[in-house]
């Protein structure tokens, strides 16, 4: 448990910062609330009791004030390519561990390029993408792989019952897209590699109860940057239901609603991920409720095993790496529930 460790949370007034405050209380930690807006903090650091400290990835002095006592910081505040480097930054200042939930690809990438020798020289710990995209897909492709050491491909299939994106979501997705220039990732023979055709679409046969569905192929998510950092496997595609591709991209689509006492939405999710090795497969499937809110318990047991030292490396590392996998699944067992066949 936290034992009244403080944790700033950078963003901590968005949606998904917000579910991270509530988790960290709730697991011992005390939150230290940071962000751009200071009157967007009053709000949960007086209901609360918390201590609020604005601070602005442009000003590095504010940064340091926000994570001064504390013993890591979760980074919850998008478009990432904005932040994460200048957060980073921070940490490595402060010497403590950082974590953050980001799902754009690029700006995980950019961490692994840009901080690897330096937070592995510092001996600190960088775990980018700790969320529902990029952190479970690898934390369970890493348990499926078991005494693997290789395989050719992962998949990983996502069956959203539907997708109400946040304002943080569009913004990072609009960031992405720019970067990309219209056009598209995929990772392909050990690679990232641009392209501007369309993807494919097809079926994608999910356990039961959700069974066969349209898919989305190469609807590209973070799990292409996380798990081929670590697992040698040279074609990791990821797949999206096209109910929920198309929510997310429409402009009337509304933001998620809370519809229990936790603030989660009615949203369910099945994430299917299978390796191949020649002929043989392994699976793993995880299921629950909400991608923001589940993301909470993620990032906050990642934050709970570095400062405990059950981690296996230092520097930038995903999940799967840095982390017992199954065990690190099984301990999210009140939060999603996992099955794996190897």
């Amino acid at each position: 448990m936290g034992s009244g460790l403080a944790v700033t949370v950078f963003g901590a007034y968005g949606h998904t910062g917000r579910f991270v405050v509530a988790q960290l209380r709730e697991r011992g930690f005390v939150p230290v609330l940071a962000g751009r807006d200071a009157d967007k903090l009053r709000v949960p650091a007086s209901e609360f009791g918390l201590d609020a400290r604005p601070a602005s990835v442009d000003d590095p002095a504010s940064l340091d004030r926000a994570l001064a006592g504390a013993a890591a910081v979760i980074n919850c505040a998008g478009p990432f390519a904005t932040t994460a480097t200048p957060v980073i930054e921070a940490a490595l200042r402060a010497g403590i561990p950082y974590v953050d939930v980001a799902a754009e690809i690029e700006a995980n990438a950019d961490t692994f390029a840009h901080f690897t020798d330096r937070a592995r020289a510092a001996g600190v710990a960088v775990v980018p993408a700790m969320a529902f995209y990029g952190g479970l897909g690898d934390l369970l492709a890493t348990a499926a792989m078991g005494d693997w050491t290789a395989a050719d491909e992962a998949h990983i299939a996502y069956g959203l019952s539907s997708w109400h994106p946040t304002a943080g979501t569009r913004s990072a997705g609009a960031v992405s897209r720019q970067r990309r220039g219209g056009g598209r990732l995929v990772y392909t023979d050990g690679r990232l590699q641009h392209r501007h055709d369309n993807p494919p679409t097809l079926e994608w046969p999910f356990p039961e109860p959700m069974g066969s569905r349209t898919v989305i192929g190469e609807f590209t998510m973070a799990d292409v940057v996380t798990v081929p950092s670590h697992l040698s496997i040279p074609e990791v595609r990821t797949y999206m239901t096209v109910e929920a591709a198309k929510q997310v991209t429409a402009p009337e689509t509304p933001t998620p609603a809370p519809v229990d006492e936790h603030g989660r939405s009615a949203q369910t999710f099945l994430v299917d991920v299978v390796v191949r090795s020649g002929d043989t497969e392994r699976r793993a499937v995880a299921t629950g409720q909400d991608i923001y809110a589940v993301t909470a318990p993620l990032a906050v047991e990642a934050v709970d095993r570095i400062l405990t030292g059950r981690t296996s490396t230092v520097g930038v590392a995903s999940a799967g790496e840095i982390f017992d996998a199954p065990d690190f699944l099984r301990a999210l067992s009140s939060h999603i529930s996992v099955e794996v066949h190897q």
